[in-house]
C-alpha cells in the first residue's frame, strides 16, 4: 500500500459547466469527484467551465472526498491552459485523458511541472486499443500515477464492438489494464455505464468489476452511487474472515508452521497481505462514511 491508497469505490464525473452540479457534489456520497473540463463540455463553455472548477476547488467544501479535475487533451486548444489553471489550485489529482504511451505520461508531467504542479499526483485514462496494448508502459511511466481510469465507452466504440450485459467485448482489455496496474502498484477504476437508468445492468457491471480486481467504478449519475459503493465495500463476513486469517497464520507461524487452514481453505502469507489490505480499506471506508453523515 502506497501513500495514495484510499477508497475509490465511486468516482463521479461532474460537468464543470454546471455550477449547481459542482455545488451538489459537495453533499453526495462519492469517494471521488471528477470535475470535468473534457469532451462532454461544449466548446463555447470550455473557458467558463475552467473558471468554475478553479473557483469551486479553491473554495473547498468537498470534505474527505478526493477532488480530481479532468483536463482536456494535451494537444487540444484548451489542454495547456487547463493545466496551468488547475496546477495553482488545491486539487488532489489531475486526470489526463487519451493517454496512449509512456511518452504521453511524461509529456503530461512535464507540462504540469512547468505550470508549478510538481506536487500534484496524476491519473491517466485508458480509452483506446493502443492504450490497452501499451498499458504496461503507461502504468510503469511514473510513481506519480495514483490511478488508472478506464474509459470503456470510448473503447467499445473504437473496437467497433457492442455494449452487452456480460461486457464480453472488453473483458480482455479490462484484464490487461488490471494486470498492468497491479504490476506497478497503481489503483485502477472501471469505466462508466452510460445507461444510468438500467440499474440491473449497472449493478452487474459493478460486481463483475469488483470480482475482476477493480478498486471502483466511474459514474455519470448520482443514482449510481449507492450500487457502486455497496459492491466495492468489504462485507462484514469478509472483514471477520480477514481478521481470522491474519491471527490464524500468526499463531501457526509461532508454532513453527508455514500454513494453516481457515474456514476449510489453505492460508499462506499472500492471503495475509490481501487480508491486511482489505482491513485497511474497510477502516478508510468507515472513516469516509462517517464524515458524510
Amino acid at each position: 500500500m502506497n501513500q495514495y491508497f484510499r477508497p475509490r469505490r465511486s468516482m463521479l464525473y461532474v460537468p464543470g459547466c454546471n455550477t449547481h452540479y459542482l455545488e451538489r457534489a459537495r453533499t453526495l456520497h462519492a469517494d471521488s469527484v471528477i470535475l470535468d473540463l473534457g469532451d462532454p463540455i461544449l466548446v463555447e463553455c470550455k473557458e467558463q467551465s475552467r473558471d468554475n472548477v478553479v473557483r469551486f476547488v479553491n473554495e473547498g467544501g468537498y470534505g474527505s472526498r478526493e477532488v480530481v479535475v479532468r483536463v482536456n487533451d494535451l494537444d487540444s486548444p484548451w489542454g495547456a491552459d487547463d493545466i496551468k489553471a488547475i496546477a495553482k489550485t488545491k486539487v488532489d489529482a489531475i486526470l489526463f485523458p487519451n493517454i496512449e504511451s509512456r511518452e504521453d505520461v511524461l509529456t503530461a508531467l512535464q507540462m504540469l511541472d512547468a505550470a508549478g504542479g510538481e506536487h500534484i499526483p496524476i491519473m491517466v485514462m485508458i480509452e483506446s486499443p493502443i492504450a490497452v496494448l501499451n498499458a504496461k508502459e503507461i502504468a510503469s511511466a511514473s510513481d506519480r500515477i495514483v490511478c488508472i481510469v478506464m474509459a470503456t465507452s470510448d473503447l467499445i466504440s473504437q473496437l467497433h464492438a457492442r455494449v452487452t450485459h456480460e461486457r464480453s467485448a472488453i473483458l480482455t482489455s479490462l484484464s490487461l489494464v488490471i494486470l498492468a496496474a497491479r504490476a506497478y502498484g497503481r489503483a485502477v477504476v472501471d469505466g462508466i455505464t452510460s445507461d444510468f437508468k438500467n440499474m440491473h445492468s449497472f449493478e452487474y457491471a459493478c460486481r463483475l468489476g469488483r470480482d475482476m480486481g477493480f478498486d471502483g467504478k466511474s459514474l455519470v449519475h448520482p443514482a449510481q452511487l449507492a450500487y457502486s459503493n455497496d459492491a466495492y465495500t468489504p462485507k462484514a463476513d469478509e472483514v471477520r474472515n480477514a481478521r481470522e486469517i491474519i491471527q490464524a497464520l500468526k499463531d501457526a507461524n509461532e508454532a513453527g508452521k508455514g500454513t494453516v487452514v481457515v474456514n476449510d481453505k489453505l492460508v499462506e502469507q499472500h492471503h495475509v497481505k490481501a487480508a491486511t489490505r482489505l482491513l485497511k480499506l474497510s477502516d478508510l471506508i468507515a472513516q469516509l462514511e462517517e464524515s458524510h453523515v
